[in-house]
């Protein structure tokens, strides 16, 4: 039944998203798993269709936030308002109260507004004037962000970071599916996507993602990768324990998804690149070698035995 979900909502997705089944796969082994997507990538090469298309497919409510440098916490998280009906202060919804946020270009708004989205990715709760109001559940952020433009833009904290599961770049289409693009042949919109879930599902999804078995000798395994972070020689701040939880929670996804109730080895390796590069700082000997986060993470994979 997990497979036939998965073709199903992939094969909706493929509608909008041309060429793109492995980032396919990696956003929905995500959604699945409870965490949220960064997706790091030049311009025009689909980020926003993809969350776009994923709203749709899996039927939630979602809110897009173009983040620019006058973007205040208050419309991330709500405010108070007096109405003079009631003579009292009432909470107005801020873009955070749905199921699906697409933070468009996120690091284009101020630091402070950044950290306003610290609650809600943590907790998937809003607190505004001392009243906390719980969003939807499910809740998922699908963060949008182009690390090649470095003018007027503020760089996420570590801190920030940490809180989105996987960090994926899309990459250029191949020449095939270039050419189709061009030609009119894809014939792709978003008008095309149906749905294929609702809430209800999608909340028994992530239920029994939660119950999938990990063996005693694969969950070594992953530990020992994550504490390879913390003792490598070019590292100077290696993956948390929450980093470590969703290496754990993408691994039981992904078993899910190919229809199994226990975790294999593939299930980590496949996703021990997306969770763990963005969460690791390098410190200047690693610069100085011309390293960068995924040849690093890629040595400690090949060198940590594999079970």
């Amino acid at each position: 039944m997990a497979n036939s979900i998965v073709v199903d909502i992939k094969r909706e997705i493929s509608k909008a998203v041309v060429g793109k089944e492995d980032i396919i796969e990696e956003v929905l082994a995500a959604i699945f798993a409870g965490g949220h997507v960064l997706l790091e990538d030049v311009p025009g090469v689909g980020k926003t269709t993809l969350a776009l298309a994923f709203s749709r497919a899996l039927s939630l409510d979602y809110k897009r936030i173009q983040f620019t440098p006058d973007v205040l916490p208050s419309d991330v998280v709500g405010f108070s308002m007096f109405n003079k009906k009631i003579n009292d202060f009432e909470f107005r919804e801020g873009a955070a109260m749905c199921n699906i946020l697409l933070a468009d270009e996120i690091n284009r708004t101020s630091s402070k507004t950044q950290a306003a989205l610290l609650e809600v990715m943590e907790e998937a709760k809003v607190t505004v004037d001392g009243v906390t109001h719980f969003l939807p559940d499910p809740f998922f952020v699908i963060a949008t962000q182009n690390p090649m433009g470095y003018v007027g833009t503020q760089k996420l904290p570590e801190s920030q970071l940490d809180r989105f599961m996987v960090r994926l770049s899309m990459g250029y289409p191949d020449k095939a599916s270039e050419m189709d693009i061009y030609s009119g042949r894809s014939n792709r919109s978003l008008d095309e996507v149906g749905k294929v879930t609702d809430l209800d599902t999608i909340r028994r999804i992530r239920s029994e993602v939660k119950k999938i078995s990990i063996d005693e000798k694969l969950m070594d395994y992953l530990v020992t990768l994550i504490r390879s972070t913390r003792e490598n020689e070019y590292i100077a701040l290696g993956v948390s324990p929450r980093g470590g939880i969703a290496l754990l929670n993408m691994a039981k996804s992904k078993a899910f998804m190919d229809d199994r109730d226990y975790v294999v080895p593939e299930d980590i390796i496949t996703s021990i690149e997306p969770v763990m590069t963005h969460r690791i700082v390098l410190n200047s000997k690693a610069k100085a070698n011309g390293l960068d986060e995924a040849k690093i993470i890629a040595q400690i994979k090949n060198t940590v035995a594999i079970p």
